[in-house]
């Protein structure tokens, strides 16, 4: 029973100490939620006024407004760039912590834009306007440079792939077409033409012909016969052609599945 017992309240101390837990992590989550979207909010309204400050105003607060307005655009625009690239590229890591050390002196630009923007004194702003312009533009030119180094390399690195992936398929449908290059045109024609050309029998008069005639009935017995006068016969004999003697009806031999003749009545 005191077994029971303690382990019921094991049982509930981890699921209090749990639930406190997935709390925390929940009250946390919302928490950055909540600060992600007024940062943004809070930009974005910057990002608005600064627009109409630079197309609504002129002169020193103008141009504050503008150089502010381009230097939070460069920066953002390279900072999205390369934290994507380094997802899928680990070489983006040390372009990476060279935006970092570049955005210590993008911020401390901004701020000083920034406190000169509310500067009552407008002549020394003025004046001082050629040094903010000319870093403005040598920090928003290594932004750049920095995201597009990192869309050309992303970019490179697709057209090798796709290369490469053309390459692959090409050879596949190469393989699965084997058949259009084992095949000739005209080959299956010749080869049967060949085969016929080579069973076919020899035309009369070939050496063939004569080789392969089978020997008519009483043929041979016949020419026994007459072997031994045309022996003498001398060398003109032999260049003279030899009657060819018919058979007789009646000696032929019959057999069982021949019909009997059947003698020919005259009406």
């Amino acid at each position: 029973m005191e077994a029971a017992i303690l382990i019921l309240t094991l049982l509930f101390v981890a699921f209090v100490v749990l639930g406190v837990y997935v709390s925390v992590k929940a009250i946390g989550a919302a928490k950055r939620g909540v600060e992600r979207t007024v940062t943004q909010a809070r930009r974005t309204v910057e990002e608005t006024t600064l627009r109409a400050k630079s197309y609504g105003q002129g002169g020193v607060v103008g141009e504050l407004a503008q150089l502010r307005l381009s230097l939070r655009t460069s920066m953002r625009a390279t900072q999205d760039a390369l934290q994507a690239g380094a997802a899928e590229d680990a070489s983006l890591s040390e372009s990476l912590g060279l935006f970092q050390r570049l955005s210590v002196h993008g911020h401390e630009l901004d701020d000083e834009l920034k406190r000169l923007e509310r500067e009552p004194d407008r002549a020394t702003v003025a004046s001082l306007l050629p040094g903010l312009r000319e870093r403005t533009e040598r920090v928003t030119h290594s932004a750049e440079s920095l995201r597009w180094a990192a869309r050309d390399r992303a970019r490179k690195f697709a057209e090798d792939d796709l290369d490469a992936l053309s390459t692959q398929i090409d050879v596949e449908a190469g393989a699965l077409r084997h058949w259009s290059e084992e095949e000739a045109p005209g080959g299956a024609v010749g080869s049967q033409a060949a085969r016929g050309a080579s069973a076919s029998w020899p035309e009369a008069g070939d050496e063939a012909v004569r080789e392969q005639t089978w020997p008519e009935a009483g043929a041979g017995a016949g020419a026994g016969a007459e072997g031994g006068p045309e022996d003498g016969a001398g060398p003109g004999a032999e260049s003279q052609p030899q009657a060819i003697t018919a058979r007789d009806p009646r000696q032929q031999t019959a057999y069982p599945w021949q019909k009997t003749a059947r003698p020919e009545t005259t009406n």
